[in-house]
């Protein structure tokens, strides 16, 4: 009598098979390296400002290190508000960061009374792409060649001397509020709608005095229609390296605070995405190309760390809210 073949090895068999199955459906999914797909990089201003010009002077190498496009997405509004706002509420996977600047970042919070963001707990920052110094100008009428004759003309005439600024709480007002309060004068704030009316006006002599991006005033200053004084940095200006820093003029170097252009993503974004964010973000600012042309435009390259930027937002929220305060301009 024959015996009946054995069914273990076929039974063995399908037990290691369905095995194998579970461990594979079982495995966690292996994620593709990032990035794979296009990134977009907000800009809540329109075209043509410092944070634009950072931006897509950037995006383009950093696209090419990356392998992946960066696409600018121009979100203009409040202030800044609205496209910082829209990339804090993103979510927090790298593929929607923003560029900024530091009135949107660390003005905002002390001119509306409800701004949908919070720059203390909403980013998770990657570094400060560029620095844009201010230089002080004055109208040449007004018979001073150093700034410490503008500040002995203001206080032997106080409260006479006027001075433009981009709008209420715009960073020209801010710096110069600073510079009255510590040098004890009184220039006049007189407000205009954007730094290019605010120029022209101290040209045409309406005002007498303020401050601007170098690239919005050097053909003025080298015409002769403006004069300049000092520059708001820790070292002279390359396009500008015949006028003394404020801090070289007796200005005090903290005074008129340059504004910056940064990197942010949403909070939570994982820190292995910043990390690389910030790396690329200093390669670029490395290409000599890259740091010749964004010098050109009046910015100074930084390529600064995420936690050096995050140390300057805890400090600047609580120091322009004092400013403002103490200026009286009152939340919206």
């Amino acid at each position: 009598m024959c015996s009946r073949p054995s069914q273990l090895p076929t039974f063995a068999f399908v037990v290691t098979l369905l095995a194998m199955l579970i461990g594979i459906t079982g495995a966690p999914a292996q994620t593709a390296p990032y990035p794979n797909r296009p990134i977009k990089l907000v800009v809540p201003f329109p075209p043509g400002g410092g944070a634009d010009l950072t931006a897509r002077t950037l995006a383009q190498k950093m696209s090419e290190s990356l392998g992946q496009p960066i696409v600018i997405d121009n979100k203009p509004g409040a202030n800044g508000s609205l496209g910082t706002d829209a990339v804090a509420k993103a979510a927090p996977d790298g593929y929607t960061i923003l560029i900024t600047d530091r009135g949107a970042l660390s003005v905002n919070p002390s001119l509306y009374a409800k701004l949908p963001y919070d720059p203390l707990k909403d980013f998770s920052y990657i570094g400060i792409a560029t620095d844009g110094p201010y230089v002080l100008v004055v109208n040449p009428s007004l018979n001073v060649k150093t700034f410490a004759e503008l500040v002995a003309l203001a206080k032997a005439k106080p409260g006479t001397l006027n001075y433009a600024s981009f709008g209420i709480g715009s960073m020209p007002q801010l710096n110069l509020e600073a510079l009255n309060q510590r040098m004890g004068i009184d220039l006049v704030h007189v407000p205009y709608k954007g730094a290019g009316p605010a120029a022209q006006a101290v040209v045409a002599g309406e005002v007498g005095v303020t401050i601007s991006s170098v690239p919005a005033v050097q053909g003025f200053i080298k015409d002769g229609r403006l004069r300049a004084l000092a520059v708001g940095s820790d070292k002279r200006f390359v396009l500008l390296p015949d006028v003394p820093t404020l801090g070289e003029a007796g200005g005090g170097a903290d005074t008129l605070i340059p504004t910056y252009f940064a990197f942010a993503a949403p909070a939570g974004t994982p820190p292995a995405i910043v990390a690389k964010l910030n790396a690329e973000l200093k390669k670029a600012l490395a290409d000599p190309a890259i740091a010749e042309k964004l010098t050109a435009s009046g910015l100074v390259p930084n390529g600064g760390s995420p936690e050096a930027m995050t140390n300057t937002v805890k400090q600047d929220v609580p120091r322009f809210n004092t400013l403002v305060k103490s200026i009286g301009i009152k939340p919206e």
